[in-house]
Order: structure tokens, then sequence, then C-alpha cells
């Protein structure tokens, strides 16, 4: 009799619980961040953060982006040359498995003019597992993965839009 009414107490207070299970809704993919038409730090801000992470499955560290900046500055003209140094000892200090480099700018050309010079001195399947991901215009497309995919990465082309 004690067994009955134990079980019976444990069937009240489980169906409740069971009963108020709500349908889990299916993710809802945000419609993707315009590609800024302007050469402003803050707008490219903003469309990187929406853009990468698109294309962050598998990878298990923090990304490493270089938005490549569509003419020279005034105020840091050597902005770009430290870039082009930065990513170039990135590349050759070696990436791991598990990163993602992600290259983007206004002036397209110029950004796979970045990718290009970074990867120029990588031995050839030095890294596998690492993700590159291009995002830029497909006119460039073709030379950004001829100079990348040596190194044994996965590439990725994004149009910019």
């Amino acid at each position: 009799m004690k067994l009955m009414n134990r079980l019976m107490l444990a069937a009240c207070l489980v169906l409740p619980f069971a009963a108020c299970k709500k349908e889990e809704a299916a993710p809802v993919e945000k419609a993707p961040v315009a590609a800024p038409t302007t050469d402003d730090k803050a707008a490219w801000q903003a469309y990187l953060n929406d853009q990468v992470p698109r294309h962050m499955e598998g990878i298990t560290a923090q990304p490493f982006v270089y938005r490549v900046p569509a003419e020279d500055n005034p105020n840091d003209p050597e902005e770009y040359n430290r870039l082009l140094d930065k990513a170039k000892s990135d590349v050759a200090r070696g990436i791991i498995k598990g990163n993602i480099l992600a290259y983007a700018g206004l002036n397209p050309t110029k950004t796979a003019d970045l990718v290009v010079a970074a990867f120029e001195t990588v031995t050839p399947n030095t890294m596998k597992g690492v993700r590159v991901v291009y995002i830029g215009d497909t006119a460039n497309n073709e030379r950004v993965k001829a100079a990348v995919e040596p190194a044994g990465v996965e590439y990725r082309f994004v149009e910019a839009k």
C-alpha cells in the first residue's frame, strides 16, 4: 500500500512538468549585415562580427580577423604596412588546427594582395585543419584560393554584399 501511494505521489509530481514541456522553436538565422560601402572601421567591425561567426563551425580558437583599409590613412600612413607585417608573421609562426583566418576590406584587390603576400612563404601542407575565409569579390577569388590552398587550409570564399 505504501509503495502504491509513493508511486501515485511521484506520478503527480512528474506529470505537470512533462505536460508543460514546450515545443522548441527551430533556430532562426538572422539576416546578414550588408557589407559597408565606406571604409568606416565601426561599420566593418559590425559586418565582420556578423560574417565570421557564420564560418566558425568546428573552430575551437578565437578567429584571426584582418580588416584591410581601402586607402592609406593620412593620420596613420603605416596602418596597412603594420597589418601586412602582422598577417605575414601570424602565418609564418604557424597557425594550428582549429583556427580561422578571415580577411576583408572595402578594396577587395588590396585585401587579396594582403592574403597572397601573407601566404607567399608558407611551407606546403603545414596548415591542415585551418580555415581561411576571404570576404571579397569573385574577380580575386581564384587568385586568393591559389595562394592559400598549397598550405593545406580549408578555403572559403564569401562575396562581400
